[in-house]
């Protein structure tokens, strides 16, 4: 990751070298007596673009770093990445054209001045449509930028409803918990364990969620929050944490690819809190309606490398319990992230029977919204639904509220894919309607087999 400060001056410095460092310097008495030629250059024209010549390679690598490495958090670095790739260009035309006009004059001659110039003014309006298209479409992140967080929510604000669709919002609704409200009121902590929290990135089922920093290694984290001391009961108190640190530890075994990396958790005044991978990208969430569906050539191996690294955690015997499009990211090197496994059962952990979070309605499975002992098929089954979503634009079940919806889940038949896409292959509504099944004897067994099913749909796609 980019240290943002020091990556600035080293920036401005560089830009300064190439600007004006060679006119000044190719001027000095020093520059103006050295007696070679190359090229037909005269010395102070080599030492001019020697030295512009080494700032506009520095501003070149740095403004990759900085495109690359900066954190994507939605705010002030994604503006700024955005920014310095059309801004770096636009600094090197001006530095080139400089150079050209005192030492290249025998080019342009060759070339021709009207010819030039005609270039010039066409590479400067492309760089300027580019440096205003890049600034127009992330002013929203800049203004984030600027914006407080909002420090409170209400529980009302927290339980309506998504009225475009008429379905739960699934990052809302009355399954948020009590740590939720509590984060929501309070001020951000300055620090969370050797974790310097630099600002708020948004609020999860758990808690709030920072980004952070090791000041150690200079790595940037996502710290997910929650409340551990809400049990008056002091035995039970350590019974919570033991139980909080416990699934802690085992979901932060995962070593996947496609599974975020759990670094550290820990507990600083009664917060709970996870650090983990800081990904840079989107999550399915934005493909998931029209018109932003994506083609189904595109959507299967994303499901497949999912229910993948989902095998993979249920052999390690840890279920996510909360499998969304949310929780699914793609990021920007088209790499897909399965996000906060074990998350849903930490924040379990932590509450007492009457305050249990049961994770997002929209894509629980019958025997989770019926309190039974989940196992890997409770997860197959909400793949299935953001599967549908995918494909359709729309969840298998909606309903008016959260008691309706839960009812669908479990006794009411899902849509039927082909009504909705009638252009979609047989197979895909065949393994559909298995995933969905409400029975777990009829569903698969495995996320490894749901997989192999994909992935057959897929080779009958290239058949």
């Amino acid at each position: 990751m980019v240290n943002t400060s020091s990556w600035a001056v080293q920036y401005v410095f560089a830009v300064l070298v190439a600007l004006f460092a060679g006119p000044i310097l190719s001027k000095l008495p020093a520059a103006q007596s050295l007696p070679f030629t190359l090229f037909d250059l005269t010395g102070p024209h080599i030492i001019r673009l020697i030295i512009e010549g080494t700032g506009l390679v520095a501003l070149c690598i740095l403004s990759l770093r900085a495109f690359r490495q900066m954190p994507d958090n939605g705010r002030g670095f994604s503006f700024l990445r955005q920014l310095v790739l059309p801004v770096t260009a636009l600094l090197l035309i001006i530095v080139m054209d400089k150079a050209l006009r005192v030492v290249g004059l025998s080019l342009l001659n060759r070339m021709g001045l009207p010819r030039y110039a005609m270039v010039h003014a066409a590479s400067l309006t492309l760089i300027g449509f580019w440096i205003t298209a890049a600034w127009l479409l992330h002013l929203d992140a800049l203004h984030r930028f600027f914006v407080k967080p909002v420090q409170s929510t209400s529980r009302e604000e927290l339980g309506q409803q998504d009225e475009r669709t008429g379905e739960i919002d699934p990052e809302q609704g009355s399954s948020k918990s009590a740590a939720y409200i509590f984060a929501a009121q309070n001020s951000p902590p300055s620090a969370l364990g050797r974790y310097k929290v630099l600002k708020e990135l948004g609020r999860g089922s758990m808690g709030v969620v920072y980004l952070g920093k090791d000041p150690t290694i200079q790595r940037f984290v996502a710290i997910k929050t929650m409340r551990l001391d809400e049990d008056d009961d002091r035995d039970k108190l350590q019974e919570v944490k033991a139980r909080f640190f416990r699934e802690a530890e085992s979901t932060g075994r995962l070593s996947h690819p496609n599974i975020v990396t759990i670094f550290d958790a820990g507990e600083e005044n009664d917060l709970g809190y996870i650090a983990m991978e800081m990904l840079q990208g989107t999550t399915l969430k934005q493909w998931s309606r029209k018109p932003n569906l994506l083609p189904l050539e595109k959507v299967i191996p994303i499901l497949v490398t999912v229910a993948e690294a989902m095998d993979y955690a249920h052999q390690q015997g840890i279920v996510h319990r909360d499998i969304k499009p949310a929780n699914i990211m793609l990021t920007t090197d088209e790499v897909v992230k399965v996000m906060d496994f074990g998350i849903a059962k930490m924040a379990t952990s932590s509450k007492t029977q009457t305050n249990i979070v049961l994770g997002t309605p929209t894509y629980m499975s019958p025997e989770q919204i019926a309190g039974k002992k989940v196992d890997g098929r409770s997860d197959i089954f909400s793949l299935a639904v953001v599967m549908f979503e995918l494909l359709t634009g729309r969840p298998p079940f909606t309903a008016d509220n959260v008691s309706a919806l839960l009812f669908a889940i479990t006794h009411t038949p899902h849509l039927s894919v082909k009504a909705i896409r009638p252009d979609l292959p047989p197979n895909i509504k065949n393994v559909l309607d298995r995933a969905l099944h409400k029975d777990l004897v009829h569903r698969y067994r495995r996320a490894g087999e749901f997989a192999m099913e994909l992935r057959s749909c897929l080779e009958g796609l290239a058949a």
